[in-house]
Parts: C-alpha cells; sequence; structure tokens
C-alpha cells in the first residue's frame, strides 16, 4: 500500500510505544465513568496506537496487529453492546439507558448505573477504535487503489 519507513529510530519506536498508547486508551475508557474520558476519548487513543504501526510498518506488519477485516465487525460488536446495555432497562419496566434498573437482588442503584456506564463507554470504545482504523485504511487504500 505505502512505502515502509527505513528509520530504524521510527521502527523501533512503533514497536515499543503503541502498547503503552493502548493501556493508556483502555485506561481512559475503564476510567471514563470516575472522571474525564470515556469511550470516545479512549477509543481514539487506542486507535491512534493501531494507526501508529499502520503508518510505519508495511503492509503484512500492518496486519498481524488489528488485521483490515476487522474494522466492521468490531465497529457493529461495539454498536451492539452499546445499544444492547441501553436495551436491557426496557426488560427491567426502565427507560432506555436508565441502568438503576440493572440492579440486581442485594445491589446498590448506583452501583448498576456505575457497571452500566461502564458498558456504554466500552461498547463506544470499540466502535470508535475500529471506526477510525477503518477511516484510515479506507483512504489509504483510495490514494494506492
Amino acid at each position: 500500500m505505502h512505502k515502509a519507513s527505513t528509520s530504524p529510530i521510527l521502527l523501533l519506536m512503533s514497536r515499543v510505544i503503541p502498547p503503552y498508547i493502548m493501556l493508556f486508551g483502555m485506561y481512559v475508557v475503564f476510567h471514563g465513568h470516575y472522571s474525564p474520558g470515556g469511550g470516545f476519548q479512549g477509543g481514539a487513543l487506542m486507535a491512534a496506537a493501531i494507526l501508529l504501526v499502520r503508518i510505519v510498518n508495511n503492509d503484512p506488519v500492518q496486519q498481524m496487529q488489528f488485521p483490515r477485516n476487522w474494522c466492521i465487525p468490531m465497529a457493529s460488536l461495539g454498536v451492539l453492546i452499546y445499544v444492547g446495555i441501553g436495551l436491557l432497562p426496557l426488560f427491567f419496566g426502565g427507560p432506555f439507558l436508565d441502568y438503576s434498573y440493572l440492579a440486581l437482588p442485594g445491589m446498590d442503584p448506583a452501583d448498576a448505573r456505575s457497571l452500566g456506564i461502564l458498558g456504554v463507554e466500552i461498547g463506544v470504545g470499540i466502535a470508535v477504535m475500529a471506526v477510525l482504523v477503518s477511516i484510515y485504511d479506507n483512504l489509504v487504500e483510495a490514494d494506492h487503489g
């Protein structure tokens, strides 16, 4: 698709830095309901980790981390998680996205809300990550196709 970098510094950094970016992105997703951040910001960080590898390396190496054919299924999975958790309270007599209705016996409604928000943030993070990587892949493919 595009010419890989021959710089040893870029190649080394594209192997060392992405796991830390991905880890921080997951931290932002998982702590988004307690602090600033959340699914969109964490998903963008996780996509940045994948895109760093895609920009610096050649095509076989790019596809080892996150294959191109995973983008649409992962984006769909993220949206399904979001909608599924949003619809779940309807089965317990509550409105859409009201997680207090998800409280199990012995569970505080505030804890149920916290878990519901976390689930939604995870779904949004997965969807955003996959869509941003898909946009990049489509732009590169259109440029070289």
